[in-house]
């Protein structure tokens, strides 16, 4: 009988167990509401649209980040090794490593500068004149980007970036006094001049709220890639240290040709590759921006080399390496302001005047003053960079850049050619300026550096060579085994 009992127990738990799922379900009341098929539907797609819309995002920051990571190395190509081996090659042999040493050295000291309060000094909000430091030591520099000025890249990005920019420019103006300055003076002098004029400038030209700025300024001047920052203040302020501290020794009466125009060749060719981080890079972005920058830049490198060469054939019966080479730097130099704003066509006429007019100032003009700018900068920099500033107010196109734009949003002519005369003004403005920040702030500079350190070396040691005298090398030991 109990056998029985329970044979019937275990059967009838199984019954119960099976029946579960259809006959015991839960009441209405304890089982959970179930959401309108309609609402489900419309939240799963929003969400998915979300996500997919972050992940667009997402994309377009990484390419926009690598592309500036990109243009930010290029840049400093252009000062190491591009700047350095075309300055090195066009000295004497015996001042190549002494002129290198100033491109080089300058890589370390601008960045120190920049990361104590260079950057925050051009970038931050401050005055129309200079920014204040709330960026100091980099504070709150990181991966968030600052829509102010570029919205898709992290700003550490931004600032490492522009750094680069802060380099080169000091860097050009070596040239100007290669083979005759102390090198502790020079170093002074670099760290003196970023501070009292590259700073400032760049914060009046690029700061949001500089007063030359393009969209926001008093003034507003177009310079997309530094044609005022970098080549007017670099130029203007090259002359500047040339008159002052006078000729090379022997100069102009004994011949100073460069010791190796295959190092120039070399160096002028870098310099133009890396020119496309220096303009295309200025877009900010990996998009149609930097492609017409991009295409600018090497139409009017093009334009102004055959310009410079065909004057020099003109002139002499002979078109030179090195005036070929000159040429291609005088019109890299001219379209650096312009090349955001402009059009390929625009860009090879810009080009073609750089060139003649490039070539003219470092032959005839420097001729005719006597003045010893040892490497030419002001008559490639400081005038081909004034020109390329002016001819961007004739050039520039609301087609290729709508910087400007009425109450409504709707973009207004940019230059001259396309219905705006009055930039040209606005253009000389900014130039001048550049040229008056350069000269007085050079000046005073100079005239303190002097005081406290001395600016030239002794004539012995300039007759003997910078290398050996300012740094106890020689660039080339060829008796050595």
């Amino acid at each position: 009988m109990r056998k029985r009992a329970l044979r019937i127990l275990m059967g009838w738990g199984v019954v119960c167990a099976l029946l579960a799922p259809a006959g015991f379900a839960q009441t209405p009341s304890a089982a959970a509401p179930e959401p309108a098929a309609g609402a489900s539907s419309s939240t799963d797609l929003q969400s998915r649209m979300n996500a997919l819309e972050q992940q667009a995002a997402d994309a377009r920051m990484a390419g926009d980040n690598a592309w500036m990571l990109a243009c930010a190395a290029l840049v400093l190509m252009m000062t190491g090794p591009g700047l350095a081996l075309f300055y090195g090659g066009l000295v004497r042999k015996k001042n190549v490593l002494a002129t290198m040493m100033q491109s080089f050295i300058l890589m370390g000291v601008v960045t120190v500068l920049w990361a104590l309060f260079g950057y925050s000094l051009v970038f931050h909000a401050g005055s129309r004149f200079l920014g204040n430091f709330d960026y100091l030591f980099l504070h709150g520099v990181g991966a968030a980007p600052d829509p102010d000025y570029a919205a898709t890249i992290p700003q550490q990005t931004f600032m490492v970036y522009q750094l680069m920019f802060a380099i080169i420019t000091p860097a050009l103006i070596t040239g100007a006094f290669a083979e005759r300055m102390k090198f502790k003076a020079m170093l002074l002098f670099m760290v003196l001049w970023t501070i009292i004029v590259y700073d400032p400038m760049a914060h009046m030209v690029w700061g949001k709220d500089g007063l030359l700025n393009a969209t926001a300024g008093a003034i507003p001047t177009l310079d997309f890639a530094g044609g005022t920052v970098v080549h007017v203040t670099s130029g203007i302020s090259a002359l500047v240290c040339a008159l002052y501290l006078g000729k090379r020794v022997g100069f102009p009466k004994e011949p100073m040709p460069p010791h190796s125009v295959v190092l120039s060749v070399i160096g002028a060719c870098l310099l133009w590759v890396g020119w496309f981080g220096f303009n295309a890079g200025s877009a900010l972005a990996a998009g149609s921006l930097a492609t017409s920058a991009f295409v600018a830049t090497h139409f009017a490198a093009a334009a102004a080399s055959l310009g410079w060469a065909t004057a020099e054939w003109i002139r002499s019966g002979k078109a030179s390496v090195l005036g070929a080479i000159s040429g291609a730097v005088a019109g890299l130099v001219a379209i650096t302001p312009a090349a955001g704003f402009v059009g390929p066509m625009s860009a090879l006429a810009i080009g073609a005047i750089a060139g003649p007019v490039c070539y003219q100032m470092v032959t005839r003009v420097k001729s005719k003053f006597g003045y010893d700018d040892s490497l030419d900068v002001f008559g490639v920099h400081g005038a081909g960079g004034t020109l390329g500033a002016i001819l961007t107010g004739v050039f520039a196109a609301k087609a290729i850049n709508p910087v400007f734009k009425d109450a409504h949003g709707v973009a207004t002519a940019v230059g001259l050619i396309d219905g705006r005369p009055g930039q040209i003004l606005n253009q000389l403005a900014g130039a001048a300026i550049a040229w008056v920040l350069g000269i007085v702030g050079t000046l005073i500079i100079l005239k303190v550096v002097d005081v406290l350190v001395g600016l030239r070396v002794t004539e012995e040691q300039e007759i003997q060579g910078l290398d050996l005298s300012q740094h106890g090398e020689e660039g080339y030991n060829l008796e050595a085994q």
